[in-house]
């Protein structure tokens, strides 16, 4: 009871835990340490400094053990891992992360912990409204790729922020238990702004300096590929932009041109628009038709692995698509298409089999063949959204009574490496 009571003090006394993730850092880790515990004792607020470490085999863990940190052993690699699994063991009612090559500055975090206090579940730093040392950043990171990925992530989430990327942030630990982060890379960073704004939390940002980090090896930062793997989750995590929009805006472009197309002939000045043009309509259709399948099944595996709030509209719109609502939209489609093509074999026998009118026959053909694709795409796609839809039980491998399987072993059979990496570290958790 004893120890009970003393961890449920030191738990209640910790305001700010400051985290940093770690990968053979041993050259900058311990100034950036020092600097932490500096503000920490000038700002006289109660905190902590945990280090999540993704296996360094420089000393890195020894360094910040010798300084006071708490290092935090996660074996599942990845940015992401590493400060989810620090994260989680923070004590602190307040979190600020940073890398930990001295790119930021952790004496000076005042501004993160007033706007926290004020009630923001997520700050921000801002280094395009504070400053950016000469040498700190690319000039292709500085003037192409974070104006270019800020400015998507203003479009497709409707964000605030001016630098959606910025490695230095505070949140709440309420905040951050209720965005389940679920990325193990570069893309926790992303996830988490994206989460946050999903989910409407009051967000603020700070301007912040950003220097040259003191490393003399290259960084772990690839700027092309980190680039497009964050874009390729933002889209990911935007199925109505990947997947909705452009869907819709081809078929209606379809549907409307071969409306006309299916009527006769259609000349604008010098163009001439017939049954060639009607296929490409028909392909359009089946593509356009396609891009609303695949946004609605993103928006059901979203659902089923908790990756991002969805809206109460997308949740009535998920009920609603049944099964067997599906399969009888999906088997009028059909019917549809085999009625035109049976309209057109009379069509051709009341011509005695003979020779066919190109230009007639194709404007039964092409439309019952688009059709019946339809028709037979819908219902697929209902078995496989039912399928997604299934109510499963998940359990725990068996284990023999003379092997016990570890609660890390376990997650990690089961596959989710998150949390394989908290159980670790929840063992493997080290204390100065």
């Amino acid at each position: 009871m004893e120890g009970g009571f003393t961890i449920s003090a030191q738990i209640n006394t910790v305001e700010l835990t400051i985290v940093m993730p770690c990968l053979n850092e041993a050259e900058t880790l311990a100034i950036c340490l020092e600097k932490a515990q500096l503000f920490l004792r000038t700002s006289g607020i109660a905190g902590e400094i945990i280090l999540g470490d993704n296996g360094s085999t420089d000393g890195s863990q020894s360094i910040a053990l010798a300084l006071g940190a708490r290092v935090i052993d996660v074996p599942v690699r990845g940015y992401g891992a590493a400060l989810y699994a620090a994260c989680m063991a923070a004590r602190g009612r307040y979190l600020i992360m940073g890398d930990s090559d001295d790119s930021y500055d952790f004496s000076n975090l005042g501004a993160f912990v007033q706007k926290l206090r004020q009630g923001n579940d997520l700050v921000m730093g801002n280094r395009f409204a504070g400053e950016i040392k000469p040498g700190a950043m690319p000039w292709k990171n500085r003037y192409i790729g974070n104006p270019i990925l800020s400015g998507i992530g203003k479009l497709l989430f409707r964000s605030s922020l001016g630098d959606f990327h910025c490695g230095i942030r505070g949140f709440s630990k309420d905040a951050f238990l209720r965005m389940d982060l679920h990325t193990t890379g570069m893309e926790f960073a992303s996830e988490m702004v994206i989460k946050a704004t999903q989910m409407r939390m009051r967000l603020a940002e700070v301007p912040t300096t950003l220097s040259p980090d003191g490393r003399s090896r290259p960084p772990h930062l690839r700027p092309w590929r980190d680039g497009w793997r964050h874009l390729r989750f933002m889209l990911l995590l935007s199925p109505n932009w990947l997947f909705l929009f452009p869907g819709v805006a081809l078929m209606v472009v379809a549907l409307v041109l071969g409306g006309l197309i299916e009527a006769g002939p259609v000349t604008l000045g010098n163009l001439h628009f017939d049954i060639d043009t009607l296929i490409y309509c028909a392909f359009g259709l089946l593509i356009g038709f396609q891009g609303l399948m695949f946004a609605q099944l993103s928006r059901a595996y979203a659902v089923q692995e908790n990756l991002y709030p969805t809206s109460r509209r997308s949740k009535e719109l998920s009920e609603s698509l049944s099964t067997e609502r599906g399969l009888l939209a999906g088997l009028l489609l059909l019917l549809t298409g085999l009625g035109l093509a049976i309209y057109s074999v009379v069509t051709w026998k009341r011509q005695a089999f003979g020779e066919l009118e190109l230009s007639q026959t194709a404007r039964l053909v092409i439309p019952a063949a688009t059709a019946m694709a339809l028709g037979v795409e819908t219902m697929l796609f209902s078995f496989f959204l039912s399928t997604l839809a299934l109510s499963v039980r998940h359990h725990l491998p068996e284990s023999s009574e003379h092997e016990p399987v570890s609660p890390a072993k376990a997650a990690v059979r089961e596959g989710n490496l998150q949390q394989a990496a908290l159980q670790e570290a929840n063992i493997q958790e080290r204390l100065p």
